[in-house]
């Protein structure tokens, strides 16, 4: 994985923390949970604040997530608005802590600057055995911790400055006249300072699990649609009345419901072409043929006459195979301007064809289903689907792995929104 983390392709744009005092507050949040204080000098955090090292420190990767629900998060800074999630059990979680900061920005910018916020995204259930559990997860309410109490002490001075303007008497009284000063010399002027986060409870909608093998959960007005293993515990049992079940392996079904639902973009000359999206498609594709046909220690996919090459050598192995021929086919149809007839098509080359329909709110989501169906393309593995592209990786041989790690760093780090743009049809994280 070092070549990973060197291209910045795991772990990437993490908040290097080295200041003592970040250090001291990160351990008061670890001590809060029960966890032993970290005795690093110098480690990352992502938006969480989960640190891989801190991690490898105390031998733990789920450290933040210790069941996989209820995840916990270390705020020190508001900057961490703008990191990545790098590990995590639930697609959305960076969608819900986006929501907690943009809902208490001034509750986080005054308390970040003495303090530490920490706690759990609460959800009603402790651990999930079943397709019912995570069907019960309809909102969570951040739990809000401080190193110093800093906010505890700023709703009891609320309470006591509430007293004092309602209470004709309550100026007499010396002694919350003095608890009063006491609280303010830790809490500042909490009139301009919010230290309090109001906002802390949200919606659990669409998302995608790592629990049984990977459970996708679509919300609709009428109906909730599950789509995983059919073996996972409390699949097709639970509200059978209100929930949709489809086996994760049945593509014809998976493919109906994301057209019926609006969620695909079908291929229309309109969008293919200008998009260059049939031939990102060839590019991969020819790419991992060439590594599962040829030896590992021969593989060359940088280089373009060697994979000319192997396509002349092989041509009877890429006409049995199929799928290139496909692909070419469509584009010489998309090119005349031809309509394909979707219907016409195997469900797996309707996956190949298509994309996330760029103005659905569910977007990054289908996109990672589409590519549970589409393997190969693994530019868009990286970008909706990073867990399995890091599985992939592993399998890799090292020249694969190379190439990879700069088409994947030259497509899309170097502009991100536009890569996504110009491809999938929207720029937003």
């Amino acid at each position: 994985m070092k070549r990973l983390e060197d291209s910045e392709l795991i772990f990437g744009r993490m908040m290097r923390i080295t200041e003592p005092h970040l250090i001291a507050r990160y351990n008061e949040a670890l001590s809060g949970f029960g966890l032993p204080e970290t005795r690093l000098s110098s480690f990352r955090i992502d938006m969480t604040g989960f640190s891989p090292e801190v991690a490898d420190e105390i031998g733990d990767r789920q450290y933040l997530d210790p069941h996989g629900v209820n995840r916990r998060y270390i705020i020190l800074s508001p900057v961490q608005q703008e990191l990545p999630v790098v590990h995590t059990a639930f697609s959305n979680t960076g969608k819900l802590m986006h929501q907690f900061f943009n809902a208490n920005r001034r509750a986080i910018n005054a308390l970040t600057i003495k303090d530490v916020l920490y706690g759990e995204i609460d959800d009603p259930i402790l651990v999930v055995n079943d397709i019912e559990d995570l069907l019960s997860i309809e909102q969570v309410e951040f739990k809000v911790h401080t190193g110093q109490d800093l906010a505890s002490q700023a709703l009891q001075l609320r309470v006591l400055i509430d007293r004092l303007r309602k209470d004709p008497d309550a100026w007499r009284d010396d002694d919350m006249l003095h608890e009063m000063v006491r609280l303010s010399q830790h809490t500042g002027d909490i009139r301009t300072n919010t230290l309090v986060p109001e906002e802390v409870v949200f919606r659990h909608n669409t998302f995608w699990s790592s629990h049984f093998g990977g459970v996708y959960v679509f919300i609709d007005a009428n109906q909730t649609t599950v789509i995983g293993d059919s073996t996972a515990p409390g699949f097709r049992r639970s509200r059978p009345w209100q929930v949709a079940y489809i086996d994760k392996s049945d593509t014809e079904n998976i493919w109906r419901f994301l057209v019926e639902t609006a969620r695909v973009q079908t291929p229309r000359g309109s969008w293919v072409e200008k998009s260059g999206y049939l031939d990102h498609r060839v590019e991969m594709l020819v790419t991992m043929l060439a590594f599962h046909r040829a030896s590992k220690g021969n593989h060359r996919p940088g280089d373009k006459r060697w994979v000319q090459r192997w396509m002349n050598d092989n041509s009877s192995f890429i006409k049995d195979e199929g799928t290139l021929p496909f692909l070419l086919w469509a584009k010489r149809e998309i090119e005349s301007w031809a309509e394909i007839d979707i219907h016409e098509v195997d469900a797996r080359g309707r996956f190949i064809l298509s994309r996330a329909n760029p103005d659905h709110k569910d977007v990054w989501l289908v996109n990672r289903l589409i590519s549970d169906q589409v393997p190969f393309d693994f530019v868009a593995r990286f970008v909706f689907n990073k867990p399995s592209f890091y599985e992939d990786y592993h399998d890799w041989g090292e020249a694969l792995k190379e190439h990879v790690v700069k088409t994947v760093s030259a497509s899309y780090l170097t502009n991100k929104a536009a890569m996504r743009r110009q491809l999938f049809g929207f720029e937003g994280d």
